[in-house]
């Protein structure tokens, strides 16, 4: 009996195979699958890509603190303007302006690719700072700058903060850099923002 059942068995598959398709309700389980799996992956889509256009702005911010560094070992100030670095670098993209101006989103009120005097001069220090042009977005400030060490070694020390709030920049001031690099770095390891 049971190699009867098992010949039948087969016998039905078959002949099911031959007559090929799929039935409607295993066609919409597959869509209403797809369908999931679509709404799921698509805010992690988004997210993805907002996080690369914010990753320009890291880039480009932490190449300017690395040009004002080397600008300051050939010069004996730090550069005024982004262009002097010839890092090749745009003053402004599509989702962010570079410019001097702290904190407003949107576009800044300083000229793009001018660079904030830290001090009374250009031999103390300088700011850049990445505001975004889409309110989404998260803005970058970064900071070059001469600290001495108790030995009144001048040392140039760089630093990089993102804001906490979407749609604006941090704000660095002379006073916060002026304190002690081990400060401003303790603040950066502990928050995004740094000093705001």
């Amino acid at each position: 009996m049971k190699l009867s059942l098992t010949h039948s068995l087969l016998q039905h598959l078959v002949k099911k195979k031959q007559e090929g398709g799929f039935t409607l309700i295993e066609l919409l389980v597959v869509i209403i699958i797809i369908g999931i799996l679509a709404a799921i992956a698509l805010p992690s889509f988004l997210n993805q890509a907002n996080k690369a256009r914010q990753s320009e702005a890291a880039t480009y911010v932490g190449s300017i603190n690395r040009g004002q560094q080397a600008y300051r070992l050939e010069q004996t100030q730090f550069a005024d303007k982004v262009d002097k670095l010839a890092l090749g670098i745009k003053t402004e993209t599509k989702y962010f302006q570079y410019s001097e101006k702290e904190g407003a989103g949107g576009t800044p009120n300083g000229t793009a690719g001018n660079v904030k005097d830290l001090g009374t001069d250009y031999k103390k220090g300088v700011a850049i700072y990445a505001a975004p042009k889409d309110n989404a977005l998260v803005g970058y400030a970064g900071a070059t700058y001469t600290l001495l060490d108790t030995s009144n070694n001048a040392t140039t020390t760089a630093i990089l903060c993102k804001s906490k709030k979407a749609g604006e920049a941090p704000t660095l001031t002379p006073a916060d850099l002026a304190t002690a690099t081990a400060k401003v770095t303790a603040t950066a390891d502990e928050s995004d923002d740094c000093l705001n």
